[in-house]
């Protein structure tokens, strides 16, 4: 099977591999004093749960994350919190510190990498304002 035949999901050799890479994020998150109050205590292990279902899912693994959840709507399940270009940029250093750690490479590894930052710029839901130059007077 060639690369553009196989799915991620595939190429990866199935959900071992997403769970190790929800794991390594998560502990970067766990330690992340801008993200961690993000994820309350009584929920961390269900949003890890949710995210490897949700990545696997996407990559072309097993449709779990739909049948438990229904449509994935990132923008709205998300919206509640207060996603700036800050908060996007500590969760790409997470996920890509997690992709490394999970030992991701070749075209998966790049595929993952552009949906990463692809997704999260598309959830930024607050503008940082420019910094102020001189006033005209």
């Amino acid at each position: 099977m060639s690369d553009q035949e196989q799915t991620v999901f595939q190429a990866l050799g199935g959900g071992d591999k997403f769970v190790r890479l929800v794991d390594a994020f998560y502990r970067g998150v766990e330690q992340d004093p801008l993200l961690r109050p993000m994820y309350p205590d009584e929920d961390f292990e269900g949003a890890k749960e949710r995210l490897t279902l949700f990545l696997i899912q996407y990559f072309g693994g097993p449709q779990h994350y739909n049948m438990q959840r229904g449509h994935p709507r990132l923008r709205m399940r998300h919206f509640p919190f207060t996603i700036g270009e800050t908060e996007r940029d500590a969760w790409l250093k997470h996920m890509r510190a997690a992709v490394d750690e999970a030992e991701i490479t070749g075209w998966p590894r790049e595929v993952m990498l552009g949906y990463f930052a692809h997704t999260a710029d598309f959830l930024v839901n607050r503008r940082e304002a420019a910094e102020a130059g001189p006033s005209a007077g």
